[in-house]
Parts: structure tokens; sequence; C-alpha cells
């Protein structure tokens, strides 16, 4: 399945995170900043399959939990996967997110940024046998540098 969603211009972003702040990595991929919880609707509408979180519970004040995070999708059909990451992703959150990317479904994994999200992906993906040029130039054109992460 691929996301219906267009693709948002990296310069036209609102300031404020919404639903459509994402960017795009591959055909079933999207990463985000901060998702809120009233999000989840939307992204079930969508055809979100499953969402990734990429924080760690207490990163920001005022961020929702992960457990929040996990009801919000329940409520609405869509699977939940927490596979936090605080610098440079572990194995555990590769092979978490490694397992969810072999399903091949509609994806949405968020972090602060986007970018630990991104850098976990191609971890995962280069593990899967995907070649490193092409996992960077993904990252390049969905606005992530992974020049310096070891593929």
């Amino acid at each position: 399945m691929v996301f219906p969603w267009r693709r948002v211009s990296q310069s036209r972003l609102p300031k404020e995170p919404t639903l459509t702040d994402f960017r795009v990595l591959s055909d079933t991929v999207r990463v985000a900043p901060q998702i809120a919880l009233s999000d989840m609707a939307e992204a079930a509408a969508l055809g979100v399959r499953t969402v990734v979180s990429n924080r760690p519970d207490g990163e920001d004040p005022g961020q929702p939990t992960a457990a929040e995070v996990a009801a919000a999708a329940q409520a609405v059909g869509i699977a939940f996967v927490h596979a936090p990451v605080s610098g440079f992703p572990d194995e555990a959150a590769v092979a978490a997110v490694g397992e969810v990317l072999a399903a091949r479904e509609p994806v949405l994994m968020f972090c602060r940024s986007g970018t630990r999200s991104a850098m976990v992906w191609a971890l995962a993906m280069r593990q899967a046998g995907a070649e490193p040029e092409g996992l960077r130039e993904a990252a390049a054109g969905a606005g992530y540098d992974l020049s310096r992460l070891p593929l």
C-alpha cells in the first residue's frame, strides 16, 4: 500500500506541527516531528497502519507518553511501536523498526524533529540489504543529512 498523502514542501511547513508535517522517505514510510494524540484519527483515515515513536518518555515537558500515544493509536485501529532513541539508535530500536518495515505497510515514524526516526529507518533498511547511497539520497530528499551515519 502506498500513502495517498501529497508531499508537503519543506519550506512551506507551518510552525506548529500538524500531521501533514511529514517527510517522505519511501512509498510506505514518512517521518514527522512530535505528533498530537488528536492526529491519530486523521492518520487512520490516511491509511497509516503503524505509528513508531522514537522519542523516549519524558524527553520534553508536556509531550505525550508512549502509553498515551499507544492508546490513541489503538483506539483508531493503528498499531503502535515504541522504539526510543536517545542519540545513536541501538540494536533494539533498529530491530523493532526493521520488523515494522518488513510488513511493507504505511508507517508514520516520529521523534522531536524526525532526525532520529530517519536514522533508525536507514539503519534498519541497510540491515535489510538497501544500498547506503540510496538511503542517504532518500533522507537528503526529505531534508535529513545522514552523510556521517555509518551505513
